[in-house]
């Protein structure tokens, strides 16, 4: 934790009356945890202020809040605080530039630096924890309700693969521990989590029915617009069974490829062996060691990238 880095952006929100928070295109539960979480941090302590969660929806964390219409004059003298972003081109709201001041909080690889203050703590597996770690060093002046709890536990919980990827540790939970202290209702969180609409529940029957393996382990299901369309789920919900991939024993590494709008191609790519997060980078993505995503364009790229992640996990095995 880096307390004169928190102690720059924690002076730098008190001197803001108007401060938006912007987390990353499709977004996820961590920058939205992160987003919604913050947002309640800086209300309840300063209700004077006025403070926007700006960018895009998603369904999958709608419970958490929803976005606010800015106008366009709410920039000119605000604080805009990117978050969950590794770089300035992935940030949703387009006009965080017009702003008078940025920060960017992180816990990705710094893909790219931006920001008049840059906080990124790679040692983070969730971005909510760095919002936590910032509470926990102010919390004589930071105060939290239950709905700003809520949320920094969503986004911990989601980005930690509900605290069983690389990088969960005791103070993780010791950070965990205050949002108890503070109301935490973990039930209402995961009967969110865990429903599922009847449709998508088919579907991941078909991803189990379905999925392909690579010649040395690489799990895989290529999923269409067309059929997210022709089972009655949206492209995002598909998406969200990227892990159902994760259980073979011979695959350390899993992969789905999904067509969004316009037919543009994009990965979700998981390991519980070898990292990679360096393939991704080849691939116009990034992200953890152990979970990554990736903007492709085309299937023929999509063919690509699973040729070189099986590669690596051939590499892998000869090295076991």
């Amino acid at each position: 934790m880096d307390s004169e880095g928190l102690r720059a952006i924690h002076e730098t929100i008190k001197a803001f009356n108007t401060i938006i928070i912007a987390p990353h295109q499709r977004p996820d539960g961590d920058c939205m945890g992160t987003a919604f979480g913050m947002k309640d941090i800086i209300e309840s302590t300063y209700p004077d202020k006025t403070v926007y969660v700006s960018g895009e929806e998603t369904d999958y964390v709608k419970f958490l809040g929803r976005v606010d219409d800015v106008p366009d004059d709410a920039f000119h003298d605000a604080l805009v605080i990117a978050v969950d972003t590794a770089s300035e081109d992935r940030i949703a709201e387009k006009r965080y530039h017009t702003g008078k001041k940025l920060i960017k909080i992180d816990h990705h690889l710094n893909v790219s630096s931006y920001g008049d203050i840059e906080y990124v703590d790679t040692s983070r597996p969730a971005a909510a924890l760095i919002v936590l770690d910032w509470f926990a060093l102010f919390q004589e002046e930071l105060t939290m309700t239950r709905v700003g709890a809520q949320a920094l536990f969503t986004g911990t919980l989601t980005d930690t693969g509900r605290f069983k990827y690389p990088g969960v540790d005791g103070d993780t939970f010791r950070r965990v521990a205050m949002l108890f202290d503070l109301g935490l209702d973990t039930q209402a969180v995961y009967k969110h989590l865990d429903t599922k609409s009847e449709p998508l529940v088919r579907f991941k029957g078909y991803v189990l029915l379905n999925y392909e393996k690579t010649a040395h382990g690489v799990a895989y299901i290529k999923i269409t617009e067309s059929l997210v369309e022709s089972h009655g789920v949206k492209v995002e919900e598909a998406s969200s069974l990227v892990n159902e991939l994760g259980v073979f024993e011979d695959c350390p590494v899993w992969v789905l490829l999904a067509e969004y709008e316009e037919k543009i191609v994009r990965a979700r790519i998981r390991s519980k062996g070898p990292a990679i997060n360096e393939v991704a980078t080849q691939f116009d993505g990034g992200g953890h060691k152990m979970a990554c995503g990736a903007n492709l364009g085309t299937w023929e790229r999509a063919d690509a990238l699973l040729e070189t992640l099986d590669d690596l996990v051939k590499t892998y095995k000869n090295n076991q």
